[in-house]
């Protein structure tokens, strides 16, 4: 059967299952501002929701047969079973389905440039300081990305000028549906080993994402990392890298940090002086990530003393180190990083910051990624004086029986760190109420609905006011 083209469905009605997530949540509000009438349900009433409503688009929460009713076609997550009622309905009823990715390769397949972001870790910071860099530059691009940035209205942008910028995820191979002509390439990481054998796999994976590339096309990769290195090499279109070394084509020199984290450099194009840059977001690794976002705008024709004041002026999207409140003179902070390299990340930057007690909480995200990642979760969070594990978030799974979060906690225990099993958010919140002090920092960290407990601490505190 030939796959549908969401050209021939302007005018009709685009009916989204599992409208909640991070992406399906920004196309839903793409499709609404080209002219689609829209439609979305999810299992749960997830914080991208209120944003979906306020375009008009009519989302139900849970899934049933009947909420396919009068859809032209269907899109689906990745993370939606084949034996969901929606889909199953669809199917009877003869209505045409496509997966996320499909969709999202077709709107990229329509701009004159489509750019591509993909690695195991900082997609989504990458994408938005790319995305507020172009903006900021005058380029006009159409964004999809998976979070919110204020820069550009929340998770997407409908532009006019020839650039469609997407973050590209390996979840499922999906990035393998885009058509990029530039192509940014973070790192290369062990993750989603539910659908890839090992890292070798995923390191092929991220080949065959490559090669999509046109001889014309660009790809720019991670210059210290191996992996990427050696697919590089494999492409016959152009490749640049960026890294902290200064054998990378794009790389920083008199690099420095203050006490909290956020770095000074001067910005290089190989032995070329492009703009001193003092970045508003802490972290090494977020100059690595303005180093791929600035020699990719610079691929796309953007000024770069503009672009480098764009960078400097980057302070982060949402859920990405994110001061959210304070709690008994505590700071509290929220991080999508929902692996261990991430979450190390994270704490490494609120260890920084921190100038009391570092309480670092995990929710765990899906079974099947603790149990391939077990051996590095137990040590990701040594940098924090404690650290809280909640309950692990199933995601799309169902719970095999054979892992729990007291699991991670002894482990973390046998290898010397102050560990404590909160099963619950209110749990976690008490914990939190009864320990923390004016001066200590608590981040929650993961990608599941653990941020709806830094929203639940904040409502309790304004209640309290």
């Amino acid at each position: 059967m030939q796959t549908p083209h969401i050209r021939d469905y302007r005018g009709q009605t685009i009916h989204l299952i599992g409208v909640g997530g991070s992406s399906m949540s920004g196309l839903a509000e793409m499709l609404c501002d080209q002219g689609y009438r829209v439609t979305g349900s999810d299992r749960t009433d997830g914080y991208l929701m209120d944003d979906v409503r306020a375009k008009g688009i009519r989302v139900m929460i849970g899934h049933v047969p009947e909420n396919v009713h009068g859809a032209a076609l269907v899109v689906y997550t990745a993370a939606i079973p084949k034996d969901n009622p929606e889909l199953l309905e669809a199917a009877r009823l003869g209505i045409p389905a496509m997966e996320r990715a499909t969709l999202l390769g077709q709107l990229m397949e329509t701009a004159a440039c489509g750019v591509a972001v993909c690695g195991a870790h900082g997609k989504t910071t990458t994408t938005s300081m790319l995305s507020q860099v172009l903006v900021d530059c005058g380029l006009d691009p159409s964004v999809h990305i998976g979070g919110k940035l204020d820069a550009i209205g929340g998770s997407t942008r409908i532009g006019r000028g020839g650039v469609f910028l997407a973050e590209a995820c390996e979840f499922n191979r999906s990035f393998l549906q885009l058509k990029p002509r530039v192509a940014v390439v973070l790192n290369i990481d062990a993750d989603h080993l539910d659908c890839y054998r090992d890292i070798d796999e995923i390191e092929e994976t991220f080949g065959t994402f490559l090669h999509l590339l046109p001889p014309d096309g660009t790809a720019i990769g991670k210059g210290t990392d191996e992996r990427v290195v050696r697919q590089l090499k494999r492409l016959d279109c152009r490749t640049l890298t960026f890294g902290l070394d200064n054998s990378c084509d794009w790389h920083p020199a008199n690099l420095a940090e203050d006490e909290e984290g956020h770095a000074s450099f001067t910005l290089m194009r190989g032995d070329e002086t492009v703009a001193e840059i003092r970045m508003g977001v802490p972290g090494l690794f977020n100059v690595e990530n303005a180093l791929a976002a600035l020699a990719a705008a610079d691929v796309l024709g953007a000024d770069l003393r503009k672009a480098a004041e764009s960078i400097a002026a980057f302070k982060g999207a949402h859920r990405r180190f994110e001061l959210t409140g304070h709690l008994n003179g505590a700071e509290l902070f929220h991080d999508y990083g929902h692996n261990p390299a991430e979450m190390r990340n994270a704490v490494a930057i609120a260890r920084k910051r921190c100038k009391g007690t570092l309480v670092a909480v995990m929710q765990p995200h899906t079974f099947s990624r603790v149990k391939t990642l077990f051996n590095d979760y137990l040590t990701c969070t040594d940098a924090a004086d404690i650290t809280l594990v909640t309950d692990i978030c199933a995601a799309r799974e169902k719970d095999p029986g054979d892992i729990h979060s007291g699991m991670l906690v002894e482990g973390m225990k046998a290898h010397g760190l102050n560990a404590v099993w909160t099963p619950s958010f209110d749990d976690t919140e008490a914990w939190l109420r009864e320990h923390l002090a004016p001066g200590d920092l608590a981040i929650t960290m993961g990608c599941g609905d653990i941020n709806l407990l830094n929203e639940q601490i904040s409502r309790h505190e304004a209640e309290k006011a």
